[in-house]
């Protein structure tokens, strides 16, 4: 791809875009727009290294999931409401928190008791039902943003799946039980084919996306739930079909899982995950090192109080921060987990050294 010299008059702030549980975030001269960076960010040939803002989170209402979970994010966002009960695709209650700032299945007996049942017992959703294109419609300029926009499939369609339907001991207990083998997966053969089809939709009726991230928490905060020969056995195989599938669309295909996981690197990498955000209990570092040639983790700069710390101090750790990232043949990005961090003076510096590094 072609190089593009750095010219200062980029620094000039062309407008502001509201922050993620942040201050406004400023929106530079870019000299292409940040969907097209983002694309050559995953072919390793950025324009500058990413900054936080280029990404836009799509997560719409017509996909029951998403106002089950409490987490709706499209053109008409209606927030979450305390002590309210919402279905998910599969008929399961989940009740919003709002202490908690999530939702959660409602207590009591859970739908499945024994996965050898799911075929009597589980009732899959007829997608073609859902109005589709009201929701395209109502979304055009939504998506229309310049980003490269991201559809969230939540709560995935395997463990944290299975979770929902079982309860977590159940769930945890079905993925190394050998009377439950044959039926875990065959239900997550079938929950896959569910996302595929998901996916065909996403692509039928969307304009402007370029992202599937997908949900499937592993661990707690000290260590995974289960061991990597049941990951690679009973998930993994169902986890590369759907990334395959994204692929097969021309997508990026990411992975969000929460907990301290970096020992099941090998499976994510098996997968065929493009990225991954791990959260601040992994060592980002030590994984950007060892396997940043093969997948684009997003990693937790040095930390320090804005505060208290000067403007030149500020993009003195910026510059340090990208002498770190920038190793050839590797990519990364900012990690949310560490995004306290970037203040205007951090990211104008980040763009401008990038932005130099990048160009010759």
């Amino acid at each position: 791809m072609s190089k593009i010299p750095f010219n200062e008059a980029e620094l000039k702030v062309v407008r502001e875009q509201p922050g993620f549980m942040g201050p406004p975030i400023p929106i530079f001269d870019f000299p292409i727009s940040m969907r097209e960076n983002h694309a050559r960010l995953y072919k390793k040939d950025p324009v500058w290294y990413p900054l936080g803002m280029e990404t836009g989170l799509f997560c719409p209402s017509v996909y029951p999931d998403n106002p089950a979970r409490g987490f709706v994010i499209e053109a008409n966002m209606v927030p979450p409401e305390d002590g309210k009960v919402i279905e998910d695709m599969f008929g399961i209650p989940w009740e919003y928190v709002g202490i908690a700032g999530g939702s959660m299945v409602r207590p009591g007996d859970h739908l499945l008791k024994n996965v050898n049942d799911w075929e009597k017992v589980l009732t899959f959703p007829d997608i073609d039902s859902w109005d589709w294109e009201a929701s395209a419609e109502a979304n055009k300029d939504f998506l229309n943003n310049g980003k490269a926009n991201s559809i969230w499939m939540l709560n995935g369609w395997w463990f944290e799946r299975l979770v929902s339907f079982m309860g977590f001991e159940a769930a945890a207990m079905a993925l190394v039980d050998e009377d439950q083998e044959d039926a875990v997966k065959a239900l997550f053969e079938a929950t896959t084919d569910l996302g595929c089809r998901l996916v065909d939709k996403f692509v039928e009726v969307y304009d402007n996306f370029d992202i599937v991230c997908v949900h499937d928490d592993w661990g707690s905060q000290q260590s995974p739930f289960f061991s990597e020969d049941t990951a690679m056995e009973m998930i993994v195989p169902y986890m590369k079909k759907l990334v395959d599938h994204i692929h097969s669309k021309g997508l990026i295909a990411d992975l969000h899982s929460c907990g301290h996981i970096s020992k099941r690197i090998g499976c994510i990498l098996e997968a065929g995950w493009d990225s991954w955000t791990p959260q601040a209990m992994n060592d980002t570092w030590e994984l950007f090192e060892n396997h940043g040639d093969k997948i684009i983790f997003s990693v937790i700069p040095e930390q320090f109080d804005p505060a208290t710390t000067s403007e030149e101090d500020q993009r003195r750790y910026a510059r340090e921060f990208f002498e770190k990232v920038n190793v050839p043949g590797k990519i990364s990005a900012v990690s949310l987990y560490g995004g306290g961090v970037l203040t205007n003076a951090y990211r104008e510096e980040l763009y401008k050294v990038s932005r130099i590094a990048y160009s010759k």
